[in-house]
């Protein structure tokens, strides 16, 4: 019997899930929103929010603490130097869920899980460099010289130019690639 057990183990042994939470509270810094069910996303929540608040406490023993949690320094260093600070002035409530429906393959029950104020910059902050990448200038072409007119015509009289209009090459169907399968 599972008296007084508060843990959900989602059928997997405690390695297992502790590595998946771990995996999952690392995406979850790193992006600022990830898509999973709603029962990881509930479990998920409470070791989010513990990261966050050891984040804020700031100190080297906290942030050893994240990190034998977390085992990903890129994950650590962002969650302490950019997430925590945003939610100095809040205590607690660091996450939101957003229920989404059912999976069509399984019907399991979808949802994202975000960072509350943290969640539109760390997205915008995601989709900045992709959104305003910045291009070469374009350099303004060279105008060939201008052509002078013949002498012989007068200045005002322009000689109508002769349209030609190309017809349209035949054209020449694909050559398609197809690959050999293989039948082994």
């Amino acid at each position: 019997m599972r008296h007084n057990r508060d843990e959900k183990r989602f059928d997997r042994r405690p390695g297992h899930l502790k590595s998946m939470l771990s995996n999952m509270t690392n995406d979850l810094v790193i992006s600022g929103r990830i898509k999973t069910t709603i029962p990881k996303a509930k479990a998920l929540r409470r070791f989010a929010e513990r990261m966050i608040t050891l984040g804020k406490e700031g100190t080297l023993a906290a942030r050893r603490r994240a990190m034998a949690f977390m085992r990903s320094k890129e994950a650590v260093t962002k969650l302490f130097v950019e997430v925590a600070p945003q939610y100095k002035e809040r205590n607690g409530g660091y996450t939101r869920i957003l229920k989404l429906g059912v999976r069509p393959g399984d019907n399991a029950s979808m949802a994202f899980i975000e960072l509350v104020e943290g969640a539109a910059t760390a997205a915008q902050a995601a989709e900045k460099p992709k959104a305003k990448a910045k291009k070469a200038p374009v350099k303004p072409r060279a105008k060939a010289p201008a052509k002078k007119a013949a002498t012989t015509a007068p200045a005002r009289e322009k000689a109508p130019k002769a349209i030609a209009k190309k017809e349209p090459a035949e054209k020449k169907p694909r050559k398609t690639a197809t690959k050999a399968r293989s039948g082994t």
